[in-house]
């Protein structure tokens, strides 16, 4: 079943239709994805090298972009909730549209990711120690004062804009047969499976087994909350996957995997040493969990993003 035609399927909002539309919608505004190679039949997707350093671009000014069309972009901006990667795509997009943004990280937020959200302009509200806390600071916000609620993950515009990077793989390197991504809540995944069904591609979604929303959700047949503690949980602690991720994870072109933290921070690690390429631990992620490449075909992981200190990298 094409990505396009199960965009019509119960119970789920997200095709391939839409990620068409927004790679028409977004085409000249992003980055297209540089591919690099990681070695025998393997290649790094360098979405880290986005505008504001993640993939969260593509979704945020997809978001953006099409309210601005549908005369729903209000003057109060765009508020939402975010680890990071996300508000700091959504301040970006709202600079690009001349409309202010309102962040709500929690106050577990990296440093670094709080200062570049302030220097691109966008007032910061640190909330609660999980993105759970700064979701509901951020809920009443928008209700108070009339702004755009986007969604980190949890919104099909968004996930649609994430999932772009997938055309853009395809074109690069027709011979990729698997793309693997990390998950927090289900965004880039559901994005790039919507794509992926389309081109006839496997998915592998990579969580750390610390923050497992999508492989709690599998097991239980539906979307439920887990607790979060991991090294990565900076930008994959969401405590919930969306509707559209579980349901593209059930499809049978995606496979879910965890890896521990320990082997993320060493992958980090190893990501550096070996090819002097400095990540967050969510990119690190999806590399952990990589497979090996199939004897007649090739591996692309996406490289999710960048905002990190790389001072504990030195060496």
């Amino acid at each position: 079943m094409s990505g396009e035609n199960a965009g019509n399927a119960e119970n789920k909002a997200l095709g391939y239709a839409d990620v068409r539309a927004a790679g028409e919608r977004i085409a000249g505004g992003v980055r297209p994805v540089a591919l690099a190679p990681a070695g025998e039949r393997a290649w790094f997707a360098l979405e880290f090298l986005q505008h504001t350093g993640s993939f969260k671009a593509r979704g945020a000014l997809n978001f953006l972009t099409a309210r601005r069309a549908a005369g729903r972009l209000p003057e109060a901006g765009v508020a939402i909730a975010s680890g990071g990667n996300a508000g700091l795509a959504a301040a970006w997009a709202a600079a690009r549209e001349g409309v202010p943004a309102t962040v709500f990280t929690p106050t577990t937020a990296p440093p670094v990711k709080v200062a570049r959200l302030r220097a691109l302009g966008a007032e910061v509200r640190q909330v609660g120690a999980e993105y759970a806390e700064a979701e509901k600071a951020c809920a009443a916000f928008v209700a108070e004062r009339g702004a755009l609620a986007s969604h980190a993950y949890d919104q099909p515009l968004v996930a649609a804009g994430a999932g772009t990077l997938v055309d853009e793989i395809v074109a690069a390197r027709p011979s990729v047969t698997t793309v693997v991504v990390a998950v927090g809540g289900g965004g880039l995944l559901a994005g790039v499976a919507a794509a992926a069904a389309e081109h006839g591609l496997d998915v592998v979604a990579v969580e750390p087994e610390r923050c497992r929303a999508l492989h709690a959700a599998l097991a239980a047949g539906r979307v439920v909350d887990v607790p979060v503690a991991s090294v990565a949980a900076d930008s994959l602690g969401a405590r919930r996957v969306s509707a559209d991720a579980l349901w593209w994870a059930q499809q049978p072109h995606v496979r879910s995997v965890l890896v521990p933290d320990e082997e993320i921070v060493a992958t980090r690690r190893r990501l550096w040493l070996d090819h002097r390429i400095a990540v967050e631990h969510a990119a690190a992620t999806a590399l952990a969990g990589a497979p090996k490449p199939p004897p007649d075909g090739e591996v692309c992981v996406v490289l999710c993003g960048a905002n990190t200190d790389p001072s504990d990298l030195a060496g």
